[in-house]
């Protein structure tokens, strides 16, 4: 009876130590300076919390900016953000991951400030050696001023994923079997900024900074990273496999996840450039993979 139990209980925590192993980690409390350095501007960045919490100051002088001490192939990223309240067109509040080289590879959140009132645009793209140009722009479900909001990326060998509050809200599936790039062999940092961008970030470049109205001000916590982290000239990852986020269930979305995803696209995409035939006349490869094109 004995050895019967404490077969039981062997089994059991197998069980529970493999659903630890493949459950995506949610970590509120990241301190800053576990994972991360200020990149630029180190005084406009405002510590709070024992550097649990930090601001981004934006004014006519400068942004700044902070980025991550590693470097990674694959993993989930996320970060907790406040937008800038009130009047921000102009200004734009960046998470995202570049391999920062001449043919890199990007995966990128902006958040596109507006005038009071307006509402935050949320854009997405994807740089693959070099090659970007697939925009996505969404409005929010939400005021992301008021309070904070969980920003993620999952990357692996299968996909792309970014999630708002764990809702995906874009897929980029590996189409190199259609003849294109995916980031897998170019270790990339991650990146958080907060800078001026009128020429372009509202409206097109017709909304500028109301300089008035400065500090432009950003919050951040949560500033999680669970990735395979190499040097910069590694080429593959040596866990490759063996990690939670490399696990079967996450080399495609569930179909809970798709029809989240199918609501945001029907209620809140603004632009998609794979259905902008002015763009691309011929629809670009990737997209044939998406299930909604």
């Amino acid at each position: 009876m004995a050895s019967s139990l404490w077969t039981l209980c062997l089994v059991l925590i197998s069980l529970v130590s493999v659903a630890f192993a493949v459950a995506p980690r949610r970590s509120v409390d990241v301190p800053f300076g576990r994972n991360y350095v200020p990149s630029w501007a180190y005084d406009h960045i405002k510590y709070f919390n024992g550097g649990s919490e930090i601001q981004l100051h934006l004014d006519k002088y400068t942004g700044t900016g902070f980025q991550s001490k590693g470097s990674y192939l694959f993993g989930h990223f996320s970060m907790h953000i406040k937008m800038v309240p009130g009047d921000s067109a102009g200004t734009v509040t960046a998470f995202y991951l570049s391999s920062q080289n001449s043919e890199h590879d990007e995966i990128d959140f902006e958040f596109l400030g507006n005038r009071t009132g307006q509402p935050y645009i949320l854009q997405t793209n994807v740089f693959t050696g070099g090659k970007g140009d697939r925009e996505h722009r969404i409005y929010l479900w939400f005021d992301p001023t008021k309070a904070y909001h969980r920003y993620s990326v999952l990357w692996n060998m299968y996909q792309i994923v970014f999630f708002v509050d764990d809702i995906p809200i874009r897929v980029f599936k590996n189409c190199k079997d259609l003849g294109v790039k995916f980031p897998f062999n170019q270790p990339m940092k991650v990146y958080n900024s907060l800078w001026n961008a009128d020429d372009w970030a509202t409206r097109g470049g017709l909304e500028k900074t109301d300089w008035s109205k400065a500090p432009f001000i950003a919050h951040y916590k949560g500033f999680h990273i669970d990735g395979c982290e190499a040097s910069v000239n590694a080429r593959y990852c040596a866990t490759q496999g063996k990690r939670w986020w490399d696990q079967p269930q996450y080399q495609d979305l569930d179909q809970a996840q798709w029809r989240r995803l199918r609501w945001v696209r029907r209620k809140f995409t603004i632009y998609n450039y794979c259905t902008d035939r002015a763009r691309y006349p011929q629809v670009p490869p990737e997209c044939k993979r998406d299930r909604d094109i």
